[in-house]
């Protein structure tokens, strides 16, 4: 098989706070910000990368969930515990200052896991937990 990633779904709460984070922030470039009944859905990714996508989607857009569900998927937003995405850079330390300077806020400064990467991390505007490793 030849399989590659084309995209990765993220939630936001706020169209424009996604933006400002994603483009602004981490420098990926918008490549999509559709509407839709209120809605807006904005597709990002790294600008030498254009094979590969984080699609920014309202949670509340799927129709198959109840009030219920979507209740709880604001919860698990807002305490940061609903989505997560694991990027990569060669430059881990000039990367988090360049974030932490951009107001991100900071979950975890770079450490040595002992897992064997060393990574930071960071929430974006909607709590989504963006870590971010050093390639070696």
């Amino acid at each position: 098989m030849d399989l590659t990633i084309n995209a990765c779904f993220l939630p936001h709460d706020d169209a424009e706070a996604a933006l400002a984070f994603y483009r602004d922030t981490l420098g990926f470039e918008l490549r999509k910000d559709v509407g839709y009944a209120g809605m807006r859905w904005l597709t990002v990714g790294p600008p030498d990368q254009p094979g590969t996508s984080i699609v920014l989607h309202p949670p509340a857009a799927d129709p198959g969930i109840t009030d219920d569900e979507r209740r709880t998927i604001a919860e698990l937003m807002a305490k940061g515990s609903y989505a997560a995405i694991i990027l990569a850079t060669k430059d881990l330390d000039g990367t988090f200052t360049r974030l932490q300077a951009g107001d991100a806020e900071v979950v975890q400064e770079p450490t040595e896991q002992p897992y064997g990467v060393r990574d930071c991390a960071f929430r974006d505007p909607a709590g989504n937990l963006v870590r971010i490793q050093e390639l070696r």
